[in-house]
């Protein structure tokens, strides 16, 4: 790395396509580090919020980051927030000079694809920074061939301010008002995210529903399309292997079509719901009224879990966390400290652990306070930012070594 930046790294430039107005894991986690690098050092951004097509924005990136370097020339580093952004600007030309940094959530190292894992996944050795949001996420780099030396680990924080969730005294007239829900002395059981197959919610449904005692109601919350849309009519004429690939790397929702027909079924209309996308408000009300919050993740091949956010963000609205023990989702839960972790596939174990969690939630398996607590004092935005600094900073001071032959 001899001809990389020089001395200090003053001014970072951070390139995402996943950003604000648009909701996610990803967007939410890209906002917050661009917002907590702002404390070490000066920022710049190109970043997609929706004012183009996204073809447009990818086909224009590299003559934005030249034109943004050339003018602000004390830019020293460049930061990519995703394994997209990598594959198509590993071959960029013109900035080769600068510090080049990666984060990698998971699917992007996974990628079920041979022309894929073989010539665009060792691109990413190009780059001086691997930041891999799991283990898990930096062990299947590794395994794919990615430099070891260049990989870490840094994994996603979350908004310390859901701590402050309060449950409203309206809460069960908001929810007939708004939703036509009644879940007066019902056990509230919710799940949060796509609907993509490796989230596990109709496998939940199907598995373990059904062997929950009393008055539950399963509650989802997330983008919802009640009726298939062009695309899916699309790749439904595509041969198997193709459809999967495409709706892998498209992030499309997989799971929906299957979570439509469950919800016409006469056994699961008055103890499943999709609720579709909320209020950010409604959503906190949600969490802190639950009497679990799910994360069914199941094994699906050439898919992962990077992380587990969405499980951070239920646990410090209040809600008892149950999770698969599965990818990353084992770095954002620790079993027994903020949640409890579940074989991934087991219904029987699923069921048997929420049967106990509802019986007496005031002798409840996972206390939530001390949940809260220990997420606090080990996760959170800030210190995922003060850890990318620091990873950023010692890249680029063994960079400035190596220019002056130290």
């Amino acid at each position: 790395m001899g001809n990389k930046a020089p001395c200090l790294l003053m001014e970072i430039l951070f390139v995402s396509h996943k950003y604000p107005p648009a909701v996610g894991g990803m967007e939410k986690q890209s906002f917050e580090l661009i917002q907590g690098m702002k404390r070490f050092s000066k920022v710049h951004t190109i970043v997609y919020e929706g004012g183009e097509s996204k073809l447009r924005f990818f086909w224009m990136l590299r003559k934005r980051i030249l034109q943004t370097c050339r003018e602000n020339p004390g830019i020293t580093a460049i930061h990519f927030n995703d394994g997209l952004m990598a594959a198509i600007c590993a071959g960029h030309k013109g900035y080769e000079h600068l510090l080049r940094a990666v984060t990698l959530h998971g699917l992007e190292v996974v990628f079920p694809n041979r022309v894929y894992q073989r010539f665009i996944l060792p691109r990413f050795n190009r780059f001086d920074l691997i930041i891999a949001v799991s283990q898990a996420t930096a062990e299947a780099c590794v395994q794919r061939g990615l430099s070891p030396e260049k990989v870490v680990v840094i994994p996603n924080g979350v908004d310390a301010a859901l701590a402050e969730t309060v449950k409203r005294s309206d809460f069960l007239q908001s929810m007939a008002t708004k939703y036509d829900l009644d879940v007066q002395g019902r056990h509230i059981l919710v799940a949060m995210d796509r609907s993509v197959r490796r989230k596990g919610f109709s496998w939940f449904i199907q598995q373990v529903v059904p062997k929950l005692k009393g008055n539950v109601v399963f509650l989802m919350i997330g983008p919802f399309r009640r009726r298939p849309g062009g695309f899916e009519i699309f790749l439904r004429y595509l041969p198997t292997f193709l459809r999967n690939q495409i709706a892998l790397f498209a992030g499309f929702p997989t799971d929906e079509a299957t979570i439509r027909l469950l919800l016409e079924r006469p056994e699961f209309q008055d103890k499943v719901r999709h609720l579709g996308k909320l209020p950010f408000e409604d959503i906190r009300q949600i969490l802190a009224a639950a009497d679990a919050f799910v994360m069914p993740n199941i094994p699906i091949e050439g898919d992962m879990e990077g992380f587990g956010l969405v499980c951070l963000e239920a646990c410090l609205c209040g809600a008892a966390v149950f999770a698969s023990r599965i990818d990353g989702i084992t770095e954002a839960i620790h079993d027994g400290k903020n949640g409890v972790l579940l074989p991934a596939g087991d219904a029987e174990a699923w069921a048997n652990a929420l049967n106990v969690q509802m019986e007496n939630t005031s002798t409840s398996v996972v206390r939530t306070d001390a949940a809260k607590s220990y997420t606090l004092d080990h996760f959170g935005w800030d210190k995922m930012a003060g850890d990318y600094w620091e990873q950023l900073k010692k890249l680029s001071g063994g960079s400035q070594a190596a220019r002056f032959g130290h």
